[in-house]
């Protein structure tokens, strides 16, 4: 994420550097006092631009990182902790569905949802409005959310970032032979393999493949299992989902959400959108 080909962090930072004071005005244009909800917070790299800047705007407000990673919530905490003593922090450990509905159940207060980093794009079409309609089941009436999306662009620019020349995500991707090999006793050739990526300007969709170079049979011994690959044959490893603002409004609407405010980095390579309820009922 740190390499200069994956303009992904760069463009989202740079909205939250130059747009803070308008996205602190929109967060807080219905309710003097919030609760940012973080899905999958991680370091909370971009997040502390944000929250830095609602500090020195003396605003009303919680911060609630939720993350699978227990170190991840424990050492986000600890650092907000030392560098911003003045927040209300609690670290959620665990499912989003669960957490968000725990929430619900106890607060008055409204929550702004985070989903930030493109991390929608993991998901296929259908899979991508499940994962909504779930978060929309988690909010109420005026809670908002705040969600990231990698906008289509020139395509060696999405090609470099995901097949990058360091080998970063080859070995990214080669890593789960290496993890299989070690967990279910398989004995996966790395060599055998080679990580390929696609991007499709129509549909939006890139697509990371492992491409087994030979013909070749591996053996899992955990699973009592034999996998034959042809030479060419590929292993479909993760899609990142690429948006134009059509697809974005329509997302939005076949999952329940009207779109309050977009906002945009220079080179219109990234956006991060802000949604509420829809007020139609369908």
């Amino acid at each position: 994420m740190a390499m200069p080909e994956y303009y992904l962090t760069d463009s989202e930072l740079e909205i939250f550097q130059t747009q803070k004071a308008e996205i602190y005005q929109a967060f807080s244009a219905h309710s003097s006092s919030f609760e940012l909800v973080e899905l999958g917070a991680g370091d909370g790299l971009k997040t502390k631009i944000l929250l830095s800047y609602f500090l020195s705007q003396e605003a009303k407000f919680e911060y609630a990182p939720i993350d699978i990673s227990q170190t991840a919530v424990e050492q986000l905490i600890s650092d907000l902790k030392t560098s911003h003593p003045q927040i209300q922090t609690r670290g959620l450990i665990g499912d989003y569905f669960l957490l968000l509905e725990q929430l619900n159940n106890h607060e008055d207060q409204n929550k702004i949802i985070l989903f930030l980093g493109s991390n929608i794009g993991n998901f296929k079409d259908n899979e991508a409005l499940k994962f909504l309609a779930q978060i929309k089941k988690g909010m109420k009436d005026k809670d908002q959310l705040f969600i990231g999306f990698d906008l289509k662009k020139e395509p060696q620019l999405i090609l470099d970032a995901y097949s990058d020349p360091h080998g970063y995500t080859a070995a990214f991707n080669l890593n789960l032979l290496t993890r299989i090999n070690r967990e279910l006793d398989a004995n996966f050739e790395l060599s055998g393999f080679k990580h390929f990526e696609s991007y499709d300007t129509h549909s939006g969709a890139a697509k990371s493949f492992l491409i087994s170079q030979k013909k070749q049979e591996v053996y899992l011994s955990q699973l009592d299992s034999k996998i034959l690959f042809e030479k060419g044959e590929k292993i479909f490893m993760e899609i990142s989902q690429k948006y134009d603002e059509q697809m974005i409004s329509e997302l939005a609407q076949k999952s329940g959400f009207e779109i309050i405010k977009n906002f945009y980095d220079s080179s219109k390579y990234y956006m991060n959108s802000l949604w509420q309820l829809s007020t139609n009922k369908i």
